[in-house]
C-alpha cells in the first residue's frame, strides 16, 4: 500500500493502514511528514508508486498529482485519488492516468481526519468496477465503499453535493445563533428540526420534497412560495435590525423573489429547484 500526500487526511490514512497491518510506503512533497507514522518513507514519488500496486493519493488538488507523478511509472498501478477538485478535472485525470498505463479510481471521503477508519466512515468512489472490487478490502480500511458509477466525475459530484448541504446547514445555524444570541438555548430546537426533516412521518419533509423533485410537481396549497418570499424579506429585516451580516439571508430572499416573479408563487418550496436548474 502506498499513500501520497501526508497532510491531516493523508497522514491519518497512512497511520490507519499501518494499524490494520498493511505494509505502507509514504511520500510527501514536503519532507519530514512521515515521522511517527510507522510507514516506510520513499525518497521520490516515483519510488513510492513503484512500492505498491494500490496508490492512495490525498493532496490539495489534482494538479498536485499531475506534478508529483509526472515522472512515475504508472503501468499496472491503481491510483485512488481522494483529493478535491472539479468533476471535469477528475475526468481529465482519468484520461491522464490511462495514457500512462494506470487506472484511476476517484473518491471523496466523507469524514474529517479523526473519523477515518472509524464506524460510520464512508467515501464515494467512481471508476472501473473491477478496480474497486479488486481492492475493496484495502479501501474498506478507511471506511465504507460507496461506488456511485463509472464516470470518474461522479465521486466529486456526490462529495461536493454533500459538502454543500453540510456547509450551508451549519452556516445557517451560525446565523440563527447570532440572531438569537444564545446558541445553547437554540441548539435543541435545531436538533429537533433536523430530526423531523429526515423522519418518515408526516413531518418528514425531506422524503416529501424528494418525491416532488422527482415528479416535477410542486403543490403549494398549504404554504405557497409567495407567502414564503414575503417571510424571507422579514428574516432579512430581522438580521438588519440586529446589526448582523445579511449575506446568506439576502441570498435566500433573492432566490424566493426570483421564483415568485417567475410565476411559481402559487407553488410550494420545492419549486425553487426550477430556479436552480434554470438560473
Amino acid at each position: 500500500m502506498t499513500v501520497i500526500g501526508l497532510g491531516a487526511m493523508g497522514s491519518t490514512m497512512a497511520r490507519t493502514y499501518v494499524a490494520a497491518g498493511h505494509p505502507t510506503t509514504v511520500w510527501n512533497r514536503t519532507p519530514g511528514k512521515a515521522d511517527g507514522l510507522g510507514a516506510v518513507p520513499a525518497t521520490t514519488a516515483a519510488d513510492a508508486v513503484a512500492a505498491g500496486t494500490v496508490v492512495v493519493i490525498s493532496q490539495v488538488d489534482y494538479p498536485a498529482m499531475f506534478d508529483s507523478l509526472a515522472d512515475a511509472d504508472l503501468r499496472g498501478r491503481v491510483l485512488v485519488n481522494l483529493s478535491s477538485d472539479s468533476p471535469e478535472r477528475l475526468r481529465e485525470a482519468a484520461a491522464w492516468v490511462a495514457e500512462r498505463g494506470g487506472t484511476l479510481v476517484t473518491g471523496g471521503i466523507m469524514v474529517p481526519p479523526p473519523g477515518i477508519g472509524k464506524p460510520g466512515a464512508y467515501a464515494f468512489y467512481a471508476g472501473p468496477v473491477e478496480a474497486i472490487e479488486a481492492h475493496r478490502a484495502a479501501l474498506e480500511v478507511l471506511g465504507r465503499v460507496d461506488h456511485v458509477g463509472t464516470d470518474p466525475g461522479l465521486a466529486m459530484l456526490y462529495y461536493q453535493a454533500m459538502l454543500n448541504i453540510f456547509w450551508t446547514t451549519l452556516i445557517s445555524y451560525f446565523y440563527s445563533a447570532a440572531l438569537v444570541g444564545n446558541a445553547e438555548h437554540l441548539r435543541p430546537y435545531v436538533a429537533t428540526m433536523l430530526t423531523d426533516l429526515t423522519q418518515d412521518g408526516p413531518m418528514g419533509f425531506l422524503r416529501i420534497l424528494t418525491r416532488e423533485l422527482e415528479s416535477g410537481e410542486y403543490p403549494g396549497a398549504d404554504n405557497n412560495l409567495h407567502m414564503q418570499a414575503v417571510g424571507a424579506e422579514h428574516v432579512v429585516q430581522a438580521f438588519t435590525d440586529a446589526g448582523l451580516d445579511v449575506t446568506v439571508p439576502s441570498a435566500v430572499a433573492e432566490l424566493f423573489a426570483r421564483a415568485d416573479a417567475a410565476g411559481f408563487g402559487g407553488n410550494g418550496l420545492s419549486a425553487l429547484a426550477e430556479m436552480v436548474r434554470k438560473p
